[in-house]
């Protein structure tokens, strides 16, 4: 029996007797030869036997496709004896679908949100390798009842060609410890009838160096079946490369993004109420804590989709406040199951969904414009505006009510009309004298260019301003720099 485990098997029976479980083949089997000389307890002879017939099981659901030839079939003594039994064996041997023991029995799939299982046509066997090829063939043969073929015939179409009653063919791990997840084994392939059927392929990987990932889910054979009571034969192509896998068959109803919606909406709507006292624990002050949280900030836009949320929803296992919507986050695990959270990436199953009262009731109250709110420790919100807003009704509160002038804005001649009415006249409008004209509401242009002697010249006389206004006329136009302003003027109010 020893001589006849895997690597696999001679890990498992060492590591069961406490031994290194390290090595090539040659040497773990070496190894676990020597334990069984040394070592004959009933334990070890217990695990001993399970692993074999683990391995080679006396009855399976799955013949091999391709049997050695002169190999007899041989049945055990148990069968042999009993009328009951070799009655079995013969019923299974003519396409019976349930095999007489299931091998792995014990193995559980998980449930998937998407498909109600309606029966169990052929229950979690394994798949066994025959010879030393990498690539084995295995297959099942079973036949539908009337009924279940009147339910697939009748059953209402989801699209062009799809039922919403199936048969499909699920793939897993042999484990029995825990919940198995759907998982192909390589190389798969899947024919139903001499026909083969379509097997979902591989996601393409948007980042480099990152492997592509094969979705693995229920395949579906229904339309490669006979509807009938005709026997059906499924057979599957699978790579042996030391990895065990099981096989079972169920015949489910299929559900859509809308019927999860449409349950989600009647049976998981968390409260207004217990939202607000679930806001109020995380914002209780804490004496212990050094930091004392007034507020949380929660985005009214979906980070699926960027978005304005529709059905805000989330999981009950997660920490944080801030919602996905609802309907994109179905849709997206409809086409490639995840169930992940897109807040905390932390998983997210559909029983554990719930849609948020207190945000839906926010959302119909807010603005479109309106794209963040802030819960405060009263279990109150108020809304956030963005920067830009804010920034908008900072400058009305903080612009004065009078008109202010600017003198950048250059006039026909070029000159600004601060420096060509008073710098260089050196009289205001009203006929004052002065250095800078006065602005409304007690504002002053003053003009910097001006030095002492031009002063001095203004306060000269008339005659003197006479001169200094032909020579402005005469002198050619000010430089301007690359931002179109005279330069050195400047406002001060």
């Amino acid at each position: 029996m020893v001589k006849s485990f895997r690597v696999s098997d001679l890990q498992t029976l060492l590591a069961s007797m406490g031994r290194s479980k390290s090595g090539l083949k040659q040497d773990l089997v070496g190894r676990a030869l020597r334990l069984v000389q040394t070592e004959y307890s009933p334990e070890l002879l217990k695990n001993v036997r399970q692993l074999y017939e683990s391995r080679f099981p006396k009855t399976s659901g799955w013949l091999a496709a391709r049997r050695p030839e002169g190999l007899p079939v041989t049945y055990s003594s148990s069968l042999s004896s009993s009328p009951t039994a070799t009655s079995q064996g013969a019923d299974y041997l003519n396409g019976i679908s349930k095999p007489i023991a299931p091998p792995v029995a014990e193995v559980k799939l998980v449930p998937l949100p998407f498909y109600q299982t309606l029966e169990t046509l052929l229950p979690p066997t394994e798949l066994i390798a025959q010879n030393n090829d990498k690539l084995q063939d295995s297959q099942c043969i079973f036949e539908l009842t009337q009924n279940q073929a009147d339910q697939i015939r009748n059953a209402s179409e989801l699209r062009a060609g799809i039922k919403s009653i199936q048969v499909v063919l699920r793939i897993c791990y042999t484990d029995s410890i825990g919940v198995q997840e759907d998982q192909y084994p390589p190389n798969i392939a899947v024919k139903v009838n001499q026909s083969y059927c379509h097997v979902p392929g591989y996601y393409p990987s948007n980042k480099p160096g990152v492997e592509p990932r094969r979705p693995c889910r229920p395949v579906n054979i229904t339309p490669w079946l006979h509807l009938s009571t005709v026997s059906n034969r499924v057979t599957v192509t699978w790579g042996n490369f030391g990895k065990r896998y099981s096989v079972a068959v169920y015949l489910v109803r299929v559900f859509t993004s809308a019927d999860l919606f449409s349950q989600l909406k009647l049976c998981s709507v968390e409260s207004a109420e217990r939202c607000r006292e679930r806001i109020q624990d995380k914002l209780r002050f804490d004496p212990e804590s050094e930091i004392a949280t007034t507020g949380l900030r929660v985005s009214l836009i979906c980070p699926l989709v960027k978005m304005r949320l529709g059905v805000p929803c989330r999981v009950l296992t997660c920490a944080h406040l801030q919602c996905f919507d609802a309907v994109f986050f179905l849709q997206m695990n409809e086409k490639k199951p995840t169930w992940t959270c897109p807040v905390c990436d932390k998983p997210a199953p559909f029983e554990l969904l719930t849609i948020d009262g207190l945000l839906s009731e926010i959302l119909k109250e807010t603005n479109e414009d309106i794209e963040e709110i802030e819960y405060l420790t009263d279990g109150s919100w108020r809304p956030i505006r963005d920067e830009k807003e804010r920034d908008r009704e900072r400058e009305r509160s903080s612009t004065p009510e009078y008109p202010v002038v600017d003198i950048c804005v250059p006039e026909a001649n070029g000159h600004s009309p601060a420096h060509s009415s008073t710098s260089l006249t050196g009289k205001s409008t009203n006929g004052s004298v002065g250095t800078g004209a006065a602005a409304p509401g007690g504002g002053a242009v003053v003009d910097l260019t001006l030095d002492s002697s031009s002063e001095e010249e203004e306060g000269g006389g008339a005659g003197g301003d006479s001169e200094d206004t032909e020579d402005s006329a005469d002198s050619p136009a000010p430089k301007r720099g690359r931002y179109n302003y005279d330069k050195d003027l400047v406002t001060a109010y």
